[in-house]
């Protein structure tokens, strides 16, 4: 496939780093394009090296990487092939970073701290992007960090979809992990059908990366199926909590749900021991073998994305997925 879809004088054309070329070319399948061919590769110093095999003069370009793994190596390529675009004379440039890089960072908890949230927009930009399309930020306002649109999109409908099925809805209750993500269980809730809420009181040590004390469950959950909402997983530490909090507070049964699956270790073994029915993400991020475990549920994102980019390129309205 070639990557290239033509409506009159557009041209649509998909091109992907090396990170999740899976993903890519399941978008690529939805939207009819594939996905344009690059050659890419590194040199033995690390400098990376991309090329459009073919023109994307007067296009439409959608660059998409989802960063994981090697983080830094993956945002540099993005950048280079966002710049490479620009140089070859696209009409558009559209970022798509499922799951936005440094997004926990996106405010100062101390002082002489960076906001590396900000940063990726400005770099971003600054390599020539016009326009960024990415997947349940971590907070809401990164959206006004980029200096032009940003496509929020929402992996709700397609985890509630999946997530009604496996419950019994007169007798769950949505979990927040934390505090900070009540609204977004509330709107689980309305989704379901008005399920009550429940939040676990958490705290953070903010000098030191990946750790949380889960304390106490605020809400009823004694013999009721809970659903834990969360934006990612990266060690799960926070989630084994919650989940432990639950458990003692007698919840039947525990179902985690997630858009992204950093699952850092020891976020495998720490997610098979702690007796979670089920841990259901997306694949905004891949998810390799040895991350893979009996109780994990992987949805396909891909649909998603490629209704959102057909919007985009056809000027139409990406609000109207959601509503």
């Amino acid at each position: 496939m070639s990557g290239l879809v033509t409506t009159g004088e557009k041209n649509l054309v998909l091109v992907s780093g090396r990170a999740h070329l899976d993903l890519a070319q399941a978008v690529g399948e939805e939207i009819g394009c594939g996905v344009s061919p690059v050659t890419a590769y590194d040199f033995a110093s690390g400098e990376i090296y991309v090329r459009f095999n073919e023109s994307v003069r007067g296009a439409d370009v959608f660059v998409l990487q989802s960063i994981a793994g090697d983080i830094n190596k993956w945002l540099m390529e993005q950048f280079i092939m966002i710049d490479a675009a620009k140089r070859a004379s696209a009409k558009r440039i559209t970022v798509v970073a499922p799951c936005y890089p440094y997004s926990r960072q996106d405010k100062k908890h101390q002082g002489r701290e960076p906001i590396s949230a900000r940063l990726m927009a400005d770099l971003y930009k600054a390599a020539g992007a016009d326009r960024i399309m990415s997947v349940d930020l971590h907070a809401s306002q990164e959206q006004g960090f980029f200096d032009g649109p940003v496509d929020h999109l929402f992996a709700m409908p397609v985890l509630v979809d999946y997530v009604r099925g496996r419950v019994d809805l007169a007798n769950t209750v949505i979990v927040s992990p934390d505090a900070g993500r009540i609204r977004v269980a509330e709107k689980w809730s309305t989704k379901l059908g008005g399920c009550p809420l429940a939040f676990v009181h958490k705290t953070r040590d903010t000098t030191r990366p990946n750790v949380a004390v889960a304390n106490r469950v605020v809400g009823e959950v004694a013999g009721k199926e809970c659903v834990l909402v969360d934006d990612m997983i990266d060690t799960a530490g926070t989630i084994t909590e919650a989940i432990k909090v639950l458990t003692n507070a007698g919840a039947k049964k525990v179902i985690v749900v997630a858009t992204h699956g950093i699952l850092s270790d020891p976020a495998v073994r720490r997610l098979t021991e702690s007796g979670a029915t089920e841990v259901v993400i997306t694949d905004t991020l891949p998810v390799s073998a040895e991350k893979r475990f009996p109780s994990l549920t992987i949805l396909s994102i891909a649909p998603l994305l490629a209704r959102a980019i057909m919007e985009v390129f056809e000027d139409g309205s990406v609000t109207s997925l959601f509503t």
